[in-house]
């Protein structure tokens, strides 16, 4: 009897992995090298064919959820912020010229800030199994490697949802090996954001973090979404760059639009609000 099919022992995927290593090993002829005779699963050059994306849309869904499964991850905290943003002390490397550079220097405090948000909702996190609020960022530079860095501090697991970038991204050092996933399609790594989230935090950033701050409240407004603590840090930064409030009054979102979100400075307050909403 196949050694995989034993008693409660059955295991697909042993058998289709076995046998791409039987096809690696055939003979080399006109027809095995030919790549029709590829296994479809095995052939990449066919899985990256325009009529794949349906597939690889899939792919993309199921492994990280599975894996994340698989480790344990039951809900999350996302962490948005700009890459730009550098820990005290660095290098503002992304600056363009010195007005940038002064205003990005300035910045590097919302990297502590969210650090010590991250270690917060960590230490809470190991004091149950682990497996819930863990720490979710995109797994770049910036206020995402701070998120990563402050699970790192306390011992904890953290999450990075790296994508594919003409300019290499490649994951922080902080963010744990197994939960280090990398994307291709932007919608699916908003899903995986997003399809776990117990909160949501922003912190200054540019059009990425505009981009995944707006899809979010746009899902929240339309009920697509369950309302859950949305938080941006900075309210200095934010009220500057986003008149939420001329929306409102200009008639483009409603007049209690603008609650959906709440502002704040420091960590402490952040997890104040996700500590009483959920009756921590």
């Amino acid at each position: 009897m196949n050694a995989n099919r034993t008693e409660g022992n059955w295991d697909p995927l042993a058998d289709s992995q076995s046998d791409r290593r039987r096809a690696e090993r055939q003979p080399v002829t006109p027809q095995t090298a030919s790549p029709a005779y590829r296994l479809a699963y095995a052939d990449m050059d066919f899985l990256g064919r325009e009529e794949l994306r349906p597939v690889r849309l899939q792919l993309e869904l199921l492994k990280a959820g599975v894996m994340m499964e698989e480790h344990g991850v039951k809900s999350t905290v996302v962490m948005f912020g700009g890459a730009r943003i550098p820990e005290p002390g660095g290098e503002p490397w992304a600056a363009k010229n010195e007005v940038q550079a002064e205003n990005l220097k300035k910045a590097s405090r919302y990297y502590d800030e969210a650090r010590n948000f991250a270690r917060i909702c960590s230490e809470h996190s190991l004091a149950s199994d682990g497996s819930e609020f863990v720490v979710c960022t995109g797994g770049g530079p910036g206020v995402m490697e701070a998120g990563n860095r402050g699970a790192h501090d306390v011992g904890a697991d953290s999450i990075g949802l790296n994508i594919i970038l003409p300019h290499e991204q490649a994951p922080n050092e902080y963010v744990t090996p197994a939960l280090s996933f990398n994307f291709h399609y932007f919608a699916i790594r908003k899903m995986h954001f997003l399809i776990r989230a117990k909160a949501i935090t922003v912190f200054p950033g540019g059009f990425g973090t505009m981009d995944e701050m707006f899809e979010t409240l746009t899902l929240i407004q339309t009920g697509r979404m369950e309302p859950i603590p949305f938080i941006l840090f900075g309210k200095e930064f934010w009220t500057k760059i986003i008149d939420f409030q001329a929306l409102a009054d200009f008639g483009t979102i409603s007049p209690e639009d603008p609650s959906l979100f709440h502002y704040v400075d420091t960590a402490q307050e952040a997890w104040a609000i996700i500590s009483k909403y959920y009756e921590i």
